[in-house]
């Protein structure tokens, strides 16, 4: 016999080890970055300005929409994010995330009754955020906040 001759079943032999070599050297491509460098954790970028104090009526919640700058991994993006802000006094402010602690619909004030009023399980909550009425297991949730030179500034969202 010649033994420059193939079979069919060492060339498909060869093949498939061929293939198994390219899909092995672009895996180890991928996952040799993963291995050698740090996981980046998700993070926000701080504290992010939200609004002016001298905007906002006092005792009255308004509904805040701005831009938040979020880090996730290698990339940073930005976003528009609300919040319900409330005006105790011009030191005094709190900030509420716009999620009902139900089932995380959105809420709405209701200048009649003075309350927060969630329209998917009629959840109501006081002013403060306290549960007044319906399946809402706890008091909405609340941003870190700062004012800063008339400035409010929003930081995490902290479970009630």
């Amino acid at each position: 016999m010649d033994e420059n001759n193939t079979t069919r079943r060492g060339f498909y032999g060869t093949v498939i080890n061929g293939l198994n070599g390219i899909i092995g050297a672009a895996l180890t491509v991928v996952a040799v970055p993963y291995l050698l460098f740090p996981k980046r954790h998700r993070t926000s970028a701080g504290w992010t300005e939200a609004t002016d104090l001298a905007k906002l009526p006092q005792g009255t919640p308004a509904e805040i929409i701005f831009d938040r700058v979020r880090k996730d991994s290698w990339r940073t993006s930005t976003e528009k994010a609300s919040a319900w802000i409330l005006k105790k006094s011009d030191q005094e402010v709190v900030a509420y995330s716009p999620s009902c602690t139900h089932l995380g619909c959105a809420y709405k004030w209701d200048d009649p009754t003075k309350n927060f009023v969630c329209p998917c399980h009629t959840s109501a909550f006081s002013v403060d955020g306290k549960v007044l009425s319906g399946p809402a297991p706890r008091p909405l949730d609340r941003y870190e906040v700062r004012v800063d030179n008339g400035k409010i500034l929003l930081g995490q969202i902290k479970r009630a």
